[in-house]
């Protein structure tokens, strides 16, 4: 929306916007009385949409944003909702985001990430090697495009798949959750580990957490990202000077505690969180906790 993009560049969090360019990124954002009826809805100077599926009933969106993403055109409505309070099983959990392992909590529970790019990454070059020599915007390179494009959606939404069911657990079922404030644009410049980083997707991982731990009313704490999660013996707290990611074990050579790499970080990060209190656990936390 232009007037979001204006404040972001008044505001320094971003450049001057720009006209957008037709085929990137296709959307647009409605505010204001906007007309929706089961099936449809009215856009202003366009008219009224019919959509394939029924639209919410009973509820006035604050806006409506309409984006196309491959061929298909996609509607989706801003409302205000209340908390859903949700009985929950653990109340402090630490969560360690990784590549192998997409999360590990620090109760021990693991969730694999789902690898959507990797697995479709032959078939995805593939196409792009086919439509290497056809002619800028002529049929067939607009069908091979075509291709291309459905590929790509099909490989972001199994991978928003699996990040939403993974959320909407660790949020329904604790009360409060840690995780690292992670330098994801500077761990994407290891062009080693870029491409493994972007298909477990971190930055939507944590986006995810932060709106459904406010639905559902959760806390969450976001750790500082110098703090040393993966370094620190979760037994005695004593800091490694180095550790390459080549170690999966941790061992402490103070008193001889051996654990999983990612399963002792989670648990520091739950120590970390349950040392800042009560007066802090909806804010960020200092560089050295505890």
């Amino acid at each position: 929306m232009r007037a979001d993009a204006f404040k972001r560049f008044f505001s320094k969090k971003g450049g001057f916007p720009k006209f957008k360019k037709k085929g990137r990124g296709d959307s647009f954002t409605l505010d204001g009385s906007i007309a929706v009826d089961q099936r449809k809805v009215k856009v202003p100077i366009i008219g009224w949409i019919k959509t394939y599926e029924r639209l919410p009933q009973g509820v006035n969106p604050k806006s409506v944003t309409i984006s196309r993403t491959a061929e298909r055109w996609f509607v989706s409505f801003k409302i205000e909702v209340e908390p859903i309070v949700t009985e929950k099983n653990v109340d402090v959990v630490g969560v360690d985001l990784g590549i192998n392992r997409l999360a590990t909590l620090s109760t021990g529970e693991v969730f694999d990430g789902i690898k959507a790019y990797k697995k479709y990454e032959k078939k995805l070059a593939r196409l792009q090697w086919l439509n290497r020599h056809k002619q800028r915007h002529s049929s067939n390179y607009k069908k091979a495009q075509l291709k291309i494009a459905r590929l790509h959606r099909k490989i972001a939404n199994i991978r928003k798949d699996t990040l939403h069911k993974i959320t909407t657990y660790i949020s329904k079922n604790h009360a409060v959750i840690g995780i690292e404030d992670l330098n994801v644009s500077g761990m994407l410049a290891n062009h080693k580990l870029a491409l493994a980083i972007a298909d477990m997707g971190f930055y939507e991982f944590r986006r995810q957490l932060e709106y459904k731990c406010e639905l559902y009313d959760s806390k969450l704490i976001v750790v500082d990202r110098f703090f040393p999660s993966s370094k620190r013996c979760s037994n005695c707290l004593t800091v490694k000077e180095s550790l390459s990611l080549k170690e999966r074990t941790y061992c402490c050579s103070s008193c001889g505690f051996e654990s999983d790499r990612d399963l002792n970080a989670s648990i520091n990060l739950e120590l970390a969180v349950r040392s800042t209190g009560e007066s802090l656990w909806t804010g960020r936390m200092p560089s050295s906790p505890g």
